[in-house]
């Protein structure tokens, strides 16, 4: 398995580590106020970023090294940027900040730069 398709696994692993004791918390104090940011940690966390490592363990060679990283980068700043930013504003009056403009762009160029390597991969033959 490639460097970059551990680097996936490790913060998918992370992020799902995080939502089940954010999620245990929750249901210990029974205030679900953060359910929101709660879900879009394991969603974008751990789902995404899974699934795009696994993506990157099948492709192997064939997927861009340098556009895998650049989504990793991105996809993962995505996720540490966007999950606090709507913790707090959940937690808070509901005023939004910058990190709830930031995080979702990030996140979306991210997916945008998975999308470009999977093309990539499509494009480019199989070894015999």
């Amino acid at each position: 398995m490639t460097r970059l398709a551990l680097a996936f696994f490790t913060a998918a692993a992370c992020c799902a580590l995080i939502g089940m004791m954010w999620g245990i918390h929750m249901g210990m104090t029974e205030t679900f106020t953060l359910a929101p940011a709660h879900a879009h940690l394991n969603l974008v966390g751990w789902a995404t970023l899974a699934l795009m490592g696994a993506f990157y363990a099948a492709a192997g060679d064939r997927a861009s090294t340098r556009l895998g990283w650049l989504n990793f980068a991105l996809s993962t700043a995505g996720v540490v940027v966007f999950v606090p930013s709507l913790a707090i504003l959940l937690a808070t009056t509901g005023k939004g900040n910058l990190g709830l403009i930031v995080g979702p762009f990030l996140a979306l160029a991210g997916m945008a730069t998975f999308l470009v390597v999977v093309i990539g991969v499509w494009r480019k033959p199989a070894r015999a």
